[in-house]
């Protein structure tokens, strides 16, 4: 909010970026679990003496944020999700500093999975997985609470027809023709994303929050299956896609539906596009298209994005 500092508005807040940090926890069995996580801190607090009049007494040290990352990492004895890990670490700098009035945590948690060998989970192997699962919190002084969980990275790709049930599984048209358009309608292609995602939870009070534990690490893994269900349909059959935009809307409806916690999804899902290739020269055609050889390329390539709310959710 903006303060009146010698007749003009001023806005202001630190914070310290790109802080990583990764946690182990062993169970007496024997079994590890590993997190690894990109913390970022963003602090609003009244400490405008610090800009107006060279009085740093109430700004809470960038340094001072980065060791408090590992501290309170040290302090989770139990293995805990990325967002309820954000919640705590927003909850110490508005209860523990009298200037800090909101705390803003983003995370990234890298994608490390257990590895599987000879049919049996690992008990402290793992590998680098793909997509990445991504949370904000916004904690306020009062206790209100903004949080956002997502995932960034999740590439997904779907064939053309399934020959033996002659079904087309991706077309585009339809849309605009002009004296600019090149491109042929086709109800045969290629459909490949990389989708980036955000979803926000109905939970505005820290009070409120689920205490069951790992409930946020369940929720991701099951909007993330939603996700994959809507995108790519049953497995014998698959969905037909007309166009990147309506499988966005049903992939953003039917997460709504499915999670009456979540109030608003937002879509990323740039059009990544692969080519028919087809060649020839002088003597004749040397690569003829026949749904099987193609050019991937993602520049340039089409964006699609929406948000989808309820009418109530204030993202």
């Amino acid at each position: 909010m903006a303060e009146r500092v010698e007749g003009f508005n001023f806005e202001q807040r630190h914070g310290k970026k790109r802080v990583r940090v990764a946690r182990v926890w062993k169970t007496k069995e024997g079994k590890h679990y590993v997190v690894e996580w990109r913390v970022s801190i963003s602090l609003l607090s009244d400490c405008v003496n610090s800009y107006l009049r060279d009085d740093n007494s109430d700004i809470v040290a960038t340094d001072t944020m980065k060791n408090t990352v590992y501290a309170k990492a040290k302090e989770c004895s139990e293995i805990l999700s990325v967002e309820n890990f954000a919640i705590e670490l927003a909850k110490h700098f508005i209860s523990f500093y009298r200037q800090v009035t909101t705390a803003v945590v983003n995370i990234v948690e890298k994608p490390w999975e257990r590895i599987i060998m000879d049919g049996q989970p690992h008990m402290h192997g793992f590998k680098l997985g793909s997509e990445r699962h991504t949370v904000e919190a916004i904690v306020k002084k009062s206790g209100a609470l903004q949080l956002t969980s997502g995932v960034e990275g999740l590439s997904v790709l779907k064939t053309t027809k399934v020959i033996w049930i002659c079904c087309e599984q991706s077309g585009f048209e339809g849309f605009i023709r002009d004296k600019y358009t090149a491109l042929p309608e086709t109800r045969e292609r290629m459909l490949a994303t990389e989708v980036t995602g955000l979803w926000r939870y109905s939970y505005e009070s820290l009070s409120s929050v689920p205490q069951k534990p790992l409930y946020f690490m369940e929720r991701y893994d099951d909007v993330k299956r939603v996700l994959l269900e809507t995108f790519f349909g049953p497995p014998n059959v698959g969905v037909y896609s007309p166009s990147v935009q309506s499988t966005l809307y049903q992939m953003a409806r039917t997460t709504l539906n499915r999670f009456p916690d979540i109030d608003c999804v937002q879509l990323k899902m740039p059009n990544i596009h692969f080519l028919p290739v087809n060649i020839s020269n002088t003597g004749g055609q040397i690569v003829k298209f026949n749904d099987d050889v193609y050019l991937p390329t993602d520049e340039p390539h089409g964006s699609i994005q929406a948000t989808l709310s309820r009418f109530w959710s204030k993202m």
